[in-house]
């Protein structure tokens, strides 16, 4: 519930800002949806920005589990750690 409560209060401050900016509102869907995902690609920066500051690694397979998958919505396939057993095809599958 605490979620929506937040949304709801998120989209009346940025009701307000278009407000005082005598901005139209609702925004054409092609512009509304490049802000959106204009957010959702700011949103990533503070992550990367830690990772940097604290001298990790910012690797590709760390970008497309975390931030791709954010950015989408689609889970990443979490990257194989070392030394783990890998999948094996199971004998008595049906293709």
């Amino acid at each position: 519930m605490k979620i929506y409560i937040v949304s709801l209060a998120t989209g009346v401050l940025v009701g307000l800002i278009y407000a005082m900016l005598q901005v139209r509102s609702p925004a054409p869907p092609a512009i509304a949806l490049i802000g959106l995902l204009g957010m959702l690609i700011g949103e990533q920066a503070v992550p990367i920005a830690k990772k940097m500051l604290a001298r990790e690694p910012v690797t590709a397979a760390w970008l497309r589990t975390e931030c791709v998958a954010h950015i989408t919505g689609v889970p990443g396939k979490p990257a194989p750690q070392e030394g783990a057993a890998q999948d094996k095809p199971q004998a008595d599958r049906i293709a």
